[in-house]
């Protein structure tokens, strides 16, 4: 990260202009707060990404059809608990109902409402408890850290830890903003999107340059970690821009928009490290870096392929270091190499062992290689030997929990 960049407090509150609220409206349930509110004082240039399973959740047709349309985006309302996924018609008619709902409470336009859902597939949402619910979020919205905070907490489901991060950088010489926020613990394998992320900023930058930098940034952030290789039908990734920090408006691509470019890098890759760190039941942050391979799409699928391995996962839980399976992940990426010319090592905060190279095992004390395979952050390191280019995965472990939460997870 440049010094240019420096991460401060807060999440989606953090730049000017955005306010957040939480309300628990038992939407399905009864001990926890599931809805949220964000809101900007002023019209956003808006920018997004979507699942690219086939089938979509009711949020995300609403949403895409906004943001694809290139309209001003002022509010963004989520719940969690029921995904609104696989509810037809009934479902569009809901996300239309919630956007008049909150337009109505804060004199906007419902076009200019986002909506987003996470939790069961297949169920219906309550209306009455949706606009009980909306009616509380409009009258405490709040522009504090906290309430930021309070809004990431509504819609986590399986979470275990709230997910938000800030930077400020300068533009002309005057501060910017860009904080965000996210969910995700199960069902994580984007593509092209993330589970739920909103990402604000107070700068000024068009419409055409929000979107590429965001569809830019996404492939080396969300679409490079997973859990459990399912992609969901709700995952959305959007970011709303005011201007009110009253820094010149980015046009064109140069020094400033790749500035930004890197901030919002920054912002990506700590929010989708923080999903693959806290997946269902895992126990440890599993990355996988790889260095010297031929294509940038090559170490991308050679880093993904390792993460995604559940072998190489149930590995990483059991602190065994059967590094065969790292090896046989890389050899069905679909990327071809010479396994003779791979170098393979583990590391973390226990330290760094070389496991694998010249085409055989290394010397190594299996000890001091179950102790680093024991931290909460393993990182695998294979250099292919083959290029310049590199790319990262994260991923986490697979515990006798994961089946557990997913195996009464409707209940």
């Amino acid at each position: 990260m440049s010094d240019q960049i420096k991460i401060i407090p807060g999440g989606v509150t953090a730049a000017k202009g955005f306010q957040a609220a939480a309300t628990a409206a038992h939407i399905k349930y009864k001990d926890r707060t599931d809805m949220a509110l964000v809101v900007s004082s002023e019209k956003c240039v808006c920018a997004g990404t979507f699942t690219s399973n086939v089938v979509k959740a009711a949020p995300v047709l609403w949403d895409r059809q906004i943001v694809e349309a290139g309209g001003f985006v002022q509010a963004i309302v989520a719940n969690s608990g029921i995904a609104n996924a696989c509810t037809g018609q009934e479902g569009l008619d809901l996300c239309r109902m919630e956007a008049e709902e909150v337009a109505s409470r804060l004199v906007i336009t419902p076009e200019s409402v986002l909506t987003a859902s996470t939790g069961v597939i297949g169920m219906q949402l309550p209306p009455d408890r949706l606009k009980a619910g909306i009616e509380d979020l409009a009258s405490s919205l709040s522009d504090s850290l906290e309430a930021g905070t309070a809004a990431e907490k509504a819609i986590m489901t399986t979470d275990t830890r709230p997910k938000e991060i800030a930077v400020t950088f300068e533009i002309g010489g005057v501060p910017v903003t860009l904080g965000g926020m996210a969910k995700g613990s199960g069902m994580i394998h984007p593509n092209m999107c993330t589970m739920l992320s909103f990402l604000t900023t107070d700068l000024a930058i068009s419409r055409e340059l929000l979107q590429k930098a965001l569809r830019e940034v996404v492939q080396d952030s969300f679409n490079m970690i997973s859990v459990d290789g399912d992609t969901s039908t709700n995952d959305t990734l959007l970011i709303l821009a005011n201007g009110l920090s009253g820094a010149p408006e980015i046009t064109s691509e140069g020094p400033d928009y790749a500035l930004f470019l890197e901030a919002l890098h920054t912002v990506c890759c700590d929010l989708a490290r923080k999903m693959a760190g806290d997946g269902e039941g895992a126990t440890c942050l599993f990355t996988c870096r790889v260095t010297g391979a031929d294509t940038k799409e090559h170490a991308r699928t050679l880093a993904k392929s390792v993460i995604c391995s559940s072998l190489t996962k149930a590995m990483i839980y059991g602190h065994d270091c059967n590094f065969g399976r790292v090896l046989c992940a890389l050899g069905y990426s679909g990327v071809s190499f010479d396994p003779a010319h791979v170098d393979l090592y583990f590391e973390s905060t226990g330290g760094r062992i070389h496991i694998y190279g010249d085409g055989s095992a290394k010397e190594y004390s299996e000890e001091e290689a179950s102790k680093i395979l024991a931290d909460p952050e393993v990182i695998a390191l294979v250099d292919m030997h083959m290029g310049a280019e590199e790319a990262t995965a994260w991923g986490c472990d697979l515990s006798y929990d994961y089946v557990k939460i997913n195996a009464d997870y409707r209940s």
